[in-house]
């Protein structure tokens, strides 16, 4: 396909309600969105899922932006082999894995509308729905945050991920387990802690948690090696694992039994696919974390989720979660199973709402071949 243009946009979404982890809160989220067009006038839409400064990951949106106007969009337009070669095509520029799944992820929509296929069933996808989980940051109190989970096991949600800290930790979990003994609960730590902490975790054991998120430093394997050795619960590495070599890496030395993918943490379909069959292959399960994407990201991570080594409930869940309005039509809704449908149309399998994003956007730029 011949890619004739690549424009970029930052748009501004105000969150429902904040979202805080052990390194922030955040209320609003500045979003680059990249929409790539052929020859023929066919479109396909990506995310930049990076935030809005370099506390998760070293990358946030103004370097990124710059990073895609700059370098990556020029390497990106012209004649292109396909999808699966798009990440390539920008491997001169070192990092910058979330910028480049924005462009990445939207060539793979255009190439399967272009087919006439479900993106999900072009990335080779074999679940027709996926089981979904939710994602709660820190509350401003402990009764906070049973409401909100009693609301999310309420609505269906498989499977309860709540944000742990320095002093929002044990206490914590033992109330959510008082309250809610029989659900899938996971703590996800965002990189708080240390190896020096192995006698909090050992404490964390008797709670039955299907898994501890990255609780060591975020460019950490071996400490992680050590810990799971010396504690009941899986862990899940996050953070740690950027490339599908992370991941070969992570197995050999059991620094993890679970992973979490992130296409933009990975770099996009390609190598997010490369991922899934290395934990397949290893048995290790997989899931699909979330970044407080718009349903444009949402949209790639259904499709991205449907693969065969997403075998436990992810963190993708209903747009209403999140946004007033989002950018896509329809939103996304859950079942009251606690499930999404993989979308039967085109691509990403949802309508671009261009009057929304028009709205939203703070800046634009086109680049051409």
């Amino acid at each position: 396909m011949l890619i004739t243009s690549i424009e970029l946009r930052e748009i501004r979404l105000p969150l429902i309600h904040f979202f805080e982890t052990s390194f922030g809160r955040t209320t609003e989220r500045r979003i680059i969105l990249a929409r790539v067009a052929d020859s023929d006038g066919a479109e396909g839409w990506g995310e930049c899922t990076c935030g809005e400064g370099p506390f998760y990951s070293d990358e946030w949106t103004d370097p990124a932006w710059a990073t895609l106007k700059e370098f990556l969009a020029p390497m990106s337009v012209g004649e292109v082999e396909s999808a699966a070669d798009v990440y390539d095509l920008m491997k001169r520029v070192r990092g910058h894995r979330m910028a480049k799944a924005a462009i990445e992820t939207a060539c793979w929509d255009l190439e399967a509308k272009r087919a006439g296929v479900p993106l999900w069933k072009y990335l080779g996808g074999v679940q027709t729905e996926i089981p979904c989980g939710v994602s709660i940051g820190i509350q401003d109190s402990p009764h906070q945050l049973i409401e909100k989970i009693d609301k999310e096991v309420s609505a269906g949600y498989q499977r309860i991920k709540i944000k742990i800290k320095p002093g929002w930790d044990v206490d914590i979990v033992r109330r959510v387990r008082e309250r809610f003994p029989e659900i899938q609960l996971m703590g996800d730590a965002n990189s708080a802690y240390t190896l020096n902490d192995t006698p909090l975790f050992q404490e964390l054991d008797q709670f039955k948690l299907m898994m501890l998120e990255q609780p060591l430093a975020y460019d950490d394997m071996f400490d992680h090696a050590e810990l799971q050795k010396r504690i009941k619960t899986p862990i899940c590495l996050d953070e740690s694992i950027k490339t599908p070599a992370d991941a070969k890496h992570a197995f050999a030395l059991k620094a993890c039994r679970i992973v979490n993918v992130k296409l933009g943490r990975v770099g996009g379909h390609a190598p997010a696919k490369q991922v899934e069959t290395i934990a397949r292959e290893s048995g290790i399960p997989a899931w699909c974390g979330g970044m407080l994407e718009s349903g444009i990201g949402r949209a790639h991570n259904i499709a991205m989720a449907t693969l065969a080594g997403f075998t436990l409930p992810g963190d993708v869940s209903a747009s209403g979660r999140y946004w007033e309005e989002d950018i896509i039509e329809p939103p996304v809704t859950v079942s009251s199973r606690g499930t999404i449908a993989a979308p039967d149309k085109p691509g990403i399998g949802f309508e671009i709402n261009i009057k929304r994003i028009e709205q939203l956007t703070l800046r634009k730029e086109v680049i051409t071949s």
